[in-house]
């Protein structure tokens, strides 16, 4: 670094020069020649005072959040002889959880005289927090905590508790659990709102494990769009496996984020990553305190982002709102009168700049609430009133798709890759049918036919289906050496298709 400011340095001073040489004699005489007629010399622009003056010192800042900050431990269950990762460090656990990678299968070399049905805890990963309350309440990313059947938060005092799990919330990678202590020093909670880029911020957190470690660095950008729900900060605090869960602290001393993603090809830090918002945060850690589980609202609707094109085509103007591109039939914004091709560009009043913004409004509203969606159509904006559904917990839809919830995957169904559900009421009225059964997923050969989730199944070879017990019936009656015709309904259209099992 010496070596490149003097090369730096060594620049500026030849321009100097060459300029001074260059037009030495038509620069240099004019002076003079004012100087003898007795005028004064031109006058100078004072220099600009630089509007960045020294370096910040971080040391006020960790003596006063410091001790805010935990070390959290997880342990999970295991068969002794088992593969599930046995054998691998926690630093390695946690860079797989990281970046959404299945565990690999490394099986343990069973020790003498252990049984094979016997259990032992094994470390599963270690991460940050920081205090939220002084009544034990601490903070953490969902995935420091997932999957563990005991948690220790370590506190900079050395002292070590066992800690409940209070709820997490996968969407928005956020935690929160309970230790049995009081008096606690509790973090202060910032305004992310006030936060600008280009500001000082600074890090601690236990990367691989290495307890109370600080970093600093600036705010690279601020609305990162890189989850369904958060517009995250982007950072250049180096952030590694570990740090996960710790506190983003300004320069006043208080938390703007939670540190939580990296962006890297290494699994290591490369200047990039990704902080939780503090605001969104607590948002998230109020319902999971209070009931153990966050419920968001939901439209029904499919959006994507508006082109510059389609904008101006339209009338629109510049590129905002949320294209609707499909209505879930019987949700909230089918009831509204949502139709496909509305732009959305409110919601209660507030705009909609990107995509991105519909499903974190109506996320963070309350399910059953009213609302207000304004929509531009045809030229001409419209507004609607809308009652806001619940979003389904994920196990829910897991469950449905796997064939759960009155959905069936029937033998003759499965060999076709199909599981299907009756329809309801109010999808039968919505589609205008009295009978069928829609499709919940595809594969193997029913997705290379062509039919996908939200099909609707109206007839089997050629026999009309009413429900799924018809729907299984015309099946197991199909030859199944042949290609099964059926009659498939897809928004207004319907059509054959002919599914071919596999040979």
């Amino acid at each position: 670094m010496p070596a490149q400011r003097k090369t730096l340095q060594s620049l500026g001073v030849a321009a100097l020069i060459a300029a001074a040489t260059a037009g030495g004699a038509a620069w240099t005489l004019p002076v003079a020649q004012a100087q003898v007629a007795g005028s004064a010399p031109a006058a100078t622009q004072p220099a600009a005072a630089p509007l960045v003056s020294g370096l910040p010192d971080f040391t006020a800042l960790v003596d006063k959040v410091g001790p805010s900050v935990a070390n959290i431990r997880t342990t999970e269950k295991v068969s002794k002889n088992s593969g599930a990762a046995l054998g691998m460090d926690e630093d390695m656990l946690e860079f797989f959880r990281r970046f959404g990678l299945p565990v690999p299968n490394i099986p343990k070399q069973q020790r003498p005289g252990q049984g094979e049905g016997d259990d032992e805890s094994q470390p599963s990963g270690v991460g940050s927090g920081f205090i939220l309350t002084p009544d034990g309440y601490v903070m953490t990313n969902a995935h420091v905590v997932e999957g563990a059947d005991e948690v220790i938060v370590t506190l900079t005092d050395k002292r070590e508790f066992k800690a409940k799990i209070i709820g997490s919330d996968k969407r928005t990678d956020v935690a929160v659990v309970k230790i049995d202590a009081k008096g606690l020093p509790a973090v202060k909670i910032g305004d992310v709102s006030k936060l600008k880029v280009g500001e000082w911020v600074m890090a601690i957190g236990s990367p691989f494990g290495l307890d109370n470690s600080v970093t600093a660095g600036i705010v690279s950008a601020k609305q990162r769009d890189t989850g369904d729900y958060l517009p995250f900060i982007q950072t250049d605090v180096a952030i590694n496996p570990g740090n996960s869960g710790g506190p983003l602290i300004n320069l006043r001393g208080e938390v703007v984020g939670i540190n939580s993603q990296i962006y890297s090809r290494s699994g290591g830090f490369m200047g990039i990553s990704f902080a939780i918002p503090i605001d969104e945060a607590v948002r998230v850690s109020d319902q999971l305190r209070a009931t153990g589980k966050v419920t968001r609202g939901r439209i029904g609707v499919q959006i994507g982002p508006v082109s510059k094109d389609v904008a101006e085509s339209i009338g629109l103007g510049k590129p905002r709102g949320a294209l609707v591109s499909a209505i879930e039939p019987g949700s909230p914004a089918a009831k509204a009168g949502v139709e496909a091709g509305d732009v959305i560009i409110k919601y209660n009043g507030t705009d909609i700049d990107k995509v991105s913004d519909l499903p974190r409004l109506v996320g963070n509203t309350k399910p059953g609430s009213k609302g207000t969606l304004t929509v531009f159509r045809r030229g001409a904006t419209k507004d609607l009133s809308i009652t806001i559904a619940e979003v389904e917990p994920d196990d829910a839809v897991a469950a449905r798709k796997k064939g759960g919830d009155g959905a069936a995957a029937t033998a003759s169904a499965k060999s076709l890759g199909l599981v299907v559900t009756d329809l309801n009421a109010a999808q039968k009225k919505e589609l205008n049918l009295k009978g069928g059964v829609r499709i919940v997923s595809a594969a193997d050969a029913a997705a290379r036919a062509g039919l996908r989730e939200g099909d609707v199944v109206l007839a089997v070879a050629n026999t009309e289906v009413a429900d799924v017990k018809d729907f299984e019936a015309a099946l197991a009656k199909a030859d199944k050496r042949k290609p099964v015709n059926m009659l498939v309904r897809r928004g207004e259209w319907a059509q054959y298709v002919l599914v071919r099992p596999a040979p």
